[in-house]
């Protein structure tokens, strides 16, 4: 565990201290295209992330290499030499697009490519384990296609919820996190060595996310663009498959005893790999449909973008930006955890269920109440952002306020005096969909969320 804490702490480190250079660097290279119909942010804002997320992937193996315990893996498998390759592909398309835009198909291509090739150095599905059947061999053939589908669907998810600031990127670690604790419970529990790969991978993929995020987290200094979204879902795809299709389910047989019902509660994680794929990206993928089923129903090309996904629908239903992505979180958490959770105690699964129940309930009630802001105890107010704590007006700072009141009323008299007159002739324009900002307001926004791209 401390080398895989360690390979985390590196690569968040150097993802961290790259980022502020690379932001340099997208600024003089011209990344930074101009605010489209569907952006939420106000200010042009530096892509290229994904060059730092890179070089972090890249010393995070590096470094595992070195380790003690994690170098058998480069050793005994071929996978992380595969996931290398296939990142450094699919990472490049990214900063092509992120500099010049190319087209959706080709970056299609590019992400099947780049599955096409981890398939050629080993990491493939190869077999299925079926509920009620047993383990599945697949032919070499549908293996690849399994293999490409789930690459191509996974980063596709990841690319699409990428629209708020920290959005994809806590969504991805919280994942990773998830991915994490069952891949270790495999690897450390069972005793699977062939587990280890995915291990590292979610490891590698959490100092990724951790280390890019301090820059990213609302207000954005810079994003990371396709090439940081396509590469962590190159990564998370990586791990899933890696997992199902790598280990062998009759080595969990063997390290088990006692009666079938023992057996069968034991041989839970050999079939939680058929869902943890699609429950670690169950939001992104729900989104993912969503997005397809809406712009065909439209006649719109499914690879032509909206405001229609379901973090600019929170935005519209009131919630504040932050609290948007907070509530993502939320979700995705509760589902990659909760069937983490299931797969460990699966004796009382019923006692998770209704964890998960109960939280999806509060889940519930707070995406209902956009405008509801929680207070806190007064003793606990020094620890929380100030936006949480409660107000505590002084007899000066009314008279003061009063006093600010009334001049501005004067002022926006004599204002008015001036429009009546002819002066002025100005109409006042309303704000945008989220107010004004300090660099002034955002009227020319104002039908952002009925507009929609081209690209």
């Amino acid at each position: 565990m401390r080398e895989y804490l360690l390979t985390l702490c590196i690569t968040a480190a150097v993802t961290y201290l790259l980022t502020g250079p690379v932001r340099k660097f997208a600024i003089v290279a011209g990344a930074m295209p101009e605010i489209r119909a569907r952006d939420v942010h106000r200010e042009p804002t530096p892509r290229l992330g994904g060059i730092a997320m890179f070089f972090g992937l890249c010393a995070g193996l590096l470094v595992a290499d070195h380790l003690t315990n994690l170098d058998q893996v480069f050793e005994s498998s071929n996978e992380p030499r595969a996931l290398l390759s296939g990142a450094a592909l699919i990472w490049l398309i990214g900063v092509l697009d992120d500099k010049f835009e190319i087209d959706a198909l080709i970056k299609l291509g590019g992400q099947m490519i780049a599955a096409g090739v981890m398939v050629m150095q080993g990491l493939t599905i190869l077999w299925l384990p079926i509920p009620g059947v047993g383990t599945v061999s697949l032919t070499q053939w549908q293996g690849t296609l399994l293999t490409v589908a789930l690459v191509v669907i996974t980063i596709n998810a990841v690319n699409f919820v990428d629209g708020l600031d920290g959005l994809a990127a806590g969504m991805v670690c919280i994942a990773a996190a998830a991915f994490f604790l069952y891949a270790y419970r495999i690897w450390y529990g069972y005793g699977i060595e062939s587990a280890a790969p995915a291990t590292l991978f979610a490891a590698i993929l959490m100092g990724m996310c951790l280390g890019f995020l301090p820059h990213n987290m609302h207000p954005a200094r810079i994003f990371m663009g396709d090439s940081g979204s396509m590469l962590i879902g190159l990564v998370l795809a990586a791990g899933a498959i890696s997992i199902t299709g790598q280990v062998d389910p009759d080595a969990l047989k063997l390290n088990l005893g006692g009666s079938t019902r023992d057996a069968t509660h034991a041989m839970l994680p050999v079939f939680i790999p058929l869902v943890m794929p699609l429950t670690i990206i169950a939001i992104p993928f729900a989104d993912l449909v969503l997005a397809i089923v809406r712009r065909t129903w439209n006649g719109q090309s499914p690879f032509a973008a909206d405001r229609g996904h379901l973090h600019h629908r929170l935005l519209e239903i009131g919630h504040s930006h932050s609290r948007a992505v907070l509530i993502m979180y939320f979700w995705s958490a509760l589902i990659a955890f909760g069937a983490v959770a299931y797969s460990v105690h699966s004796a009382s699964g019923m006692w998770v269920m209704l964890s998960v129940v109960a939280l999806s309930f509060v889940g519930l009630v707070l995406l209902l109440l956009p405008r509801f802001t929680p207070h806190i105890p007064r003793w606990a107010e020094r620890l929380v952002p100030p936006r949480y704590r409660r107000r505590r007006a002084t007899a000066e700072e009314a008279l003061a306020t009063s006093a600010e009141d009334a001049s501005t009323a004067d002022m926006s008299e004599e204002k008015g005096e001036e429009g009546e007159s002819g002066e002025g002739g100005r109409t006042p324009i309303p704000a945008g969909v989220n107010g004004a900002t300090a660099i002034g307001a955002r009227s020319r926004f104002s039908d952002r969320r009925k507009a929609g791209s081209s690209r």
